[in-house]
């Protein structure tokens, strides 16, 4: 008996069939890079609403992936409100592809 399986374009929500894959990969990325620096400082869910100007409830919701009323740039901005650097590099790459974006933490 074997076991079908397909392989993965790298994009969950691309081979999900998500309207506008690569922005929910990357808001995604992000409120992962920011439940990690929440963990990292030690912070409660009501400490880390209190630094980002925002409801418990919402940093919650951040946490658990439910990112749809946020926007790149507020989750950026939370990033840095976690004392996180933001590096934006835009590249000129010669390929025969059109442009993407990525979240890399490190």
């Amino acid at each position: 008996m074997s076991a079908e399986y397909t392989v993965s374009s790298g994009n969950v929500f691309a081979d999900l069939g998500v309207p506008d894959a690569e922005a929910a990969l990357v808001k995604s990325d992000l409120a992962a890079a920011i439940a990690a620096a929440i963990r990292q400082r030690g912070l409660t869910q009501a400490q880390a609403a209190t630094l980002l100007g925002i409801d418990q409830s919402r940093v919650s919701r951040i946490i658990r992936g439910q990112l749809a009323h946020y926007t790149m740039d507020r989750l950026l901005r939370f990033l840095t409100l976690l004392d996180r650097d933001v590096t934006i590099v835009v590249g000129s790459e010669q390929r025969n592809q059109s442009g993407s974006l990525r979240v890399r933490t490190g």
